[in-house]
């Protein structure tokens, strides 16, 4: 049976089924992921995750690897370069997860703007003593200006969720969107526009390295004093510890977080402030999406191994396809 590396656990159902069709080798059994590709140098099939740093050693280690399945949207845990030129097959885990991350944004955006964990805290700390009418005020949604950096899926959907809120909606992006602006009515504007105008800012572009630090100390500098800043996308493309300055100088109201520059690691001012709502990387923690997330890995591999092209390639590699 040809061999496929795991690196976490993950669905119970997405296991048995790579068990049934393969010798299926656990790496968090095996001493970490590192140790398991050398142990198991016959591998054919890699299942990563966002957490697991897939570099250029790593895949040499592999030598009959044929694919790389990432669990996750995103894949710059993976060194393309170094697969593309080993011909190994990079795919993830894209579009499923859109509902599942476009709600959890809308929570932190509720969150940062009520003080949700500000509140909870001050009630577990025993510290209220009851209705104030000027205790921990937030900002109020109806009428306030969202601006989504990156109009995608997530970003599409975020930008509905929010209409039901009374927000109005503008976004930045790359290439013109004229269906969104069509259909929806959400204006395209520039992204200095979008940053001096936007009551709540919604990061959901992905992470390349012309965008890294695309929020930089000069760019939350010219954000309204009041706003509040949301990143779900990838921590990179935002530096924390100039957000950490404007934070605590209170240069904005608040801030949500669900991804961070050098994960697992968090800035510690960052952790010591308390306008801003801080999550471990949880976009996609729904039971449905998760299992629908491994599902998909385990079809990656499945078509790979049998000589079939994956139906969810990285663009780099569709791109390699189509010059062919």
């Amino acid at each position: 049976m040809k061999k496929v590396i795991l690196a976490h656990p993950y669905s119970a159902e997405a296991v048995e089924r790579l068990r049934r069709d393969f010798e299926l080798v656990l790496a968090d059994q095996e001493g970490g992921l590192p140790a398991c590709c050398r142990r198991h140098a016959d591998a054919e099939a890699l299942i990563s995750f966002l957490s697991d740093p897939v570099g250029r050693d790593l895949v040499a280690s592999l030598p009959r690897l044929k694919v790389i399945a990432n669990f996750a949207v995103g894949y710059n845990n993976v060194d393309v370069a170094a697969a593309l030129e080993r011909r190994v097959l990079v795919t993830h885990t894209p579009d499923v997860l859109t509902q599942a991350t476009a709600d959890l944004a809308m929570a932190l955006i509720l969150a940062a703007s009520r003080r949700v964990v500000e509140g909870d805290a001050l009630v577990r700390a025993g510290d209220f003593h009851g209705w104030q009418a000027g205790l921990l005020l937030g900002k109020e949604l109806n009428g306030s200006v969202l601006g989504i950096v990156g109009m995608g899926r997530i970003g599409l959907a975020v930008a509905q969720r929010a209409r039901a809120f009374g927000m109005k909606v503008v976004f930045y992006s790359r290439g013109p969107k004229p269906q969104v602006e069509r259909k929806f009515g959400f204006a395209r504007v520039t992204f200095l526009e979008l940053i001096r105008s936007a009551d709540v800012v919604s990061l959901h572009l992905p992470y390349s390295p012309g965008v890294h630090h695309l929020f930089s100390h000069d760019v939350f500098a010219l954000m309204k004093r009041d706003a509040v800043f949301v990143n779900t996308a990838r921590g990179p493309l935002m530096d924390e510890a100039a957000l950490a300055d404007v934070l605590a100088r209170n240069e904005l109201f608040a801030a949500g977080l669900d991804v961070y520059e050098e994960e697992p690691k968090v800035n510690d001012r960052l952790r010591k402030l308390q306008n801003v709502v801080l999550l471990p990387h949880l976009g996609s923690a729904t039971g449905a999406t998760r299992r629908r997330m491994a599902m998909m890995t385990v079809e990656a591999v499945r078509q790979a191994l049998a000589g079939r092209k994956p139906k969810h390639l990285i663009p780099e590699w569709k791109e390699r396809l189509k010059k062919k």
